[in-house]
């Protein structure tokens, strides 16, 4: 069975070659979202690549691979427009060289930012839902009660809130989370569950 990642290089390398385009290389950023464009080295590179002049076109195999967002997406193709490069998508036939291939892109691109926002507001109205019938939503806290108990006494004792913070991150006491930094709303938070129950 091929991998999802071969199949990609197989297409970009099959296209370099009909096209006769010499491929100077593939880069490839394992494991990161295509959400954004940001924080994405190997797609810093290739855009370097291609704006330095190296590379006359940025080639992908599948066009939710470069990236699902629409405003990056639209900032792309201005940016391979104002620099004198070509953008092009092999798996919907995108090639922003041609006025047809760049209505293609802007459809496409539309499609899936309506896409990615769909799925957010079915998230947002499941998790509505399941709020009203009372589901406890996000990680459970899971506070030490030997914590919960240092923190009530140092505040019996006069211990201003952001004292008691500044004490425990001295101390090193982990946070509810297991972050190492304690803020005096995170000590305020703890106080004030105690009070809730």
């Amino acid at each position: 069975m091929v991998s999802a990642r071969k199949a990609q290089w197989a297409a970009i390398t099959d296209e370099a070659k009909r096209r006769g385009w010499q491929l100077l290389g593939i880069y490839e950023d394992a494991g990161a979202s295509a959400k954004t464009t940001a924080r994405r080295p190997a797609l810093a590179k290739a855009l370097d690549a291609v704006e330095k002049g190296d590379a006359d076109a940025l080639v992908v195999a599948k066009l939710d691979r470069l990236s699902r967002s629409m405003t990056d997406f639209t900032r792309l193709m201005e940016r391979s427009w104002k620099k004198g490069w070509a953008l092009v998508a092999i798996d919907l036939g995108v090639d922003t060289t041609t006025p047809a291939g760049e209505m293609i892109a802007n459809s496409v691109a539309n499609f899936s930012q309506f896409e990615r926002r769909l799925i957010g507001q079915r998230t947002k109205d499941a998790l509505a839902v399941r709020k009203a019938q009372g589901v406890q939503l996000g990680r459970p806290r899971v506070m030490p009660a030997k914590v919960v108990k240092r923190i009530e006494a140092m505040r019996k004792k006069g211990v201003s809130i952001r004292g008691i913070a500044e004490a425990l991150n001295e101390a090193g006491v982990p946070t509810a989370h297991g972050g190492t930094r304690w803020h005096a709303s995170t000590v305020q938070k703890v106080l004030g569950a105690k009070r809730s129950r």
